[in-house]
């Protein structure tokens, strides 16, 4: 055998020994706890024989506790690139079979690596996280890897998209990677996160509590709002994956791409002309809205079971990608709160980041009132979401559905904070209060003076009905140009459409400056 055969064969032989990560055993362990190795990731992530892989004969460098004679190559993580739906994508999958998949010096290099080559090249990061957390047998090169990392996310941060999978474990320092990305995903029952594991809670504060409850995808979904999505299984979480990048654009220069449609343009929904309850305190499911006026009735809730008063989510119009926020009246009378308004906050400036237009559909009788919310901070959070919309500077189109109350009215992309295209429906009430209340406070000292309570109750209910004679319709707003028409709720799909296409060459730019300082 010639030498250059026995090179590729050796070659050949060694890349084969790669792939096997920690050996067959711990893939069959791995496999067994219901989750895929990081190479089986990639495979369903990207498109089908696009992924090069990069630094395949990298292993660590470090001799203490024994580490010098347990050597693997990739050292812990799989990196490179490969194509979703033909658009070039920069992967890191961290191997579970290696060492636990805990970071080293050169495991950090890595990711750094691929991070370093995604911004050059203007394409989205994926990072595929299952790690028991920092290699301690490397001390402090484990974690000055990790803070190169996270400076890594910060620079990307609005300039290129960033998915981090949870699909394993993902604990101390591993934790603020994914938490400087756009979106999270974790898997239910397999993934979890926390600073700071059981042991330690038990030991500082003596609280007892089980993986799951501390970190789980239940636990992120619902209070934290850490996780953006949970699937039921890995491959559901790589498919959502693929589904989420149809809508983003390869960076901050870029469009998202636009997917055609057959769904009519001019498509009218008698529903929608019925769907506003009679009774002004009755809900009705807004999502019926947003599936009655998007391309073919599909979008992509974000953050679902997280603040569920206010939704968030991607959908298309005429095959353009569009971020939504709407109001919920089916969770709290679609109140805004501390944790909806930060919700709400992070998509409207994920979107403007990456030139996604903006249509808000608003139903908000306001600010959800008492000593928990004021105590959690709902002046700063409610804040966030006035100063997003007032930064934001994409094409922003608004539809009043039917309440908009208070200061709730005018943080709701209202025309004040520069929205573009500020419509109404007919049903739509615009004030600074409901007529109850208002009544209250107009007619306070003459309801005091009347001490029959007949007579108390036939004048509050004249007084009721004058209020909302002349609020409870947008054609005050309209008057004053606020509200840009009033239209006929089952136009909506056509209206927001061209609304959009009458934006498309918008141009705005905001004061030069460093940076804003958003209320944090």
């Amino acid at each position: 055998m010639s030498t250059n055969k026995q090179k590729i064969e050796e070659l050949l032989e060694l890349r084969k020994l790669t792939k096997l990560g920690g050996g067959e055993k711990r893939i069959e362990a791995q496999h067994k706890k219901g989750k895929l190795t990081a190479r089986e990731r990639i495979e369903l992530l990207v498109d089908e024989g696009s992924f090069e892989e990069f630094d395949m004969f990298v292993s660590h460098r470090a001799t203490d506790f024994g580490l010098e004679n347990e050597l693997y190559y990739t050292d812990g993580v799989v990196t490179g690139h490969g194509t979703i739906e033909g658009r070039q994508v920069y992967v890191f999958s961290q191997d579970f079979t290696i060492f636990g998949g805990s970071l080293s010096e050169m495991y950090a290099g890595k990711i750094c690596k691929i991070m370093d080559m995604a911004m050059k090249n203007g394409a989205p990061v994926i990072g595929i996280n299952d790690s028991g957390g920092a290699r301690i047998q490397e001390g402090v090169l484990s974690l000055a890897g990790y803070a190169d990392i996270f400076q890594r996310n910060i620079m990307a941060s609005g300039v290129i998209p960033q998915i981090s999978a949870i699909f394993g474990p993902c604990a101390g320092g591993a934790v603020y990677s994914p938490a400087l990305t756009d979106f999270n995903i974790m898997t239910a029952n397999t993934s979890y996160m926390f600073v700071t594991g059981p042991k330690v809670v038990k030991s500082v504060t003596g609280e007892d509590v089980t993986v799951e409850n501390l970190g789980g995808s239940s636990v992120h979904s619902t209070k934290s709002g850490v996780a953006h999505f949970v699937a039921p299984n890995e491959h559901e979480g790589i498919l959502l994956i693929r589904k989420l990048m149809g809508y983003l654009p390869q960076n901050n220069l870029e469009d998202a791409p636009v997917i055609p449609t057959n769904d009519p343009i001019d498509r009218m929904e008698d529903i929608l002309n019925e769907i506003i309850p009679d009774n002004p305190n009755k809900p009705y499911d807004v999502k019926d809205v947003i599936h009655a006026i998007v391309d073919d009735g599909d979008l992509l809730e974000v953050q679902p079971a997280y603040a569920p008063n206010i939704i968030t989510a991607f959908a298309r119009f005429n095959g353009q990608s569009v971020g939504i926020i709407a109001n919920q009246p089916k969770f709290l009378a679609g109140v805004l709160d501390c944790n909806s308004s930060r919700k709400a906050a992070r998509f409207v400036r994920f979107c403007d980041a990456f030139n996604i237009p903006i249509l808000t559909l608003v139903d908000v009788p306001g600010f959800l009132p008492g000593t928990a919310q004021e105590y959690g901070g709902i002046i700063i959070h409610g804040a966030k979401l006035l100063f997003a919309y007032g930064e934001a500077t994409v094409p922003k189109v608004t539809v009043i559905l039917r309440k908009a109350y208070g200061g709730a009215y005018d943080v709701m992309s209202s025309k004040h904070l520069r929205g573009d295209l500020n419509y109404a429906w007919p049903m739509a009430e615009i004030a600074v209060m409901g007529a109850k209340g208002a009544v209250e406070v107009l007619n306070g000292t003459e309801i005091s003076k009347i001490k029959d309570e007949k007579a108390k109750a036939e004048f509050i209910a004249t007084k009721e009905e004058e209020y909302r004679e002349k609020f409870a319709n947008p054609y005050v707003a309209a008057k004053y140009g606020y509200i840009d028409d009033i239209i006929e709720p089952r136009n909506t799909r056509y209206r927001v459409i061209n609304a959009f296409q009458a934006l498309a060459t918008k141009k705005v730019q905001n004061p030069p400056k460093k940076h804003s300082n958003i209320p944090l």
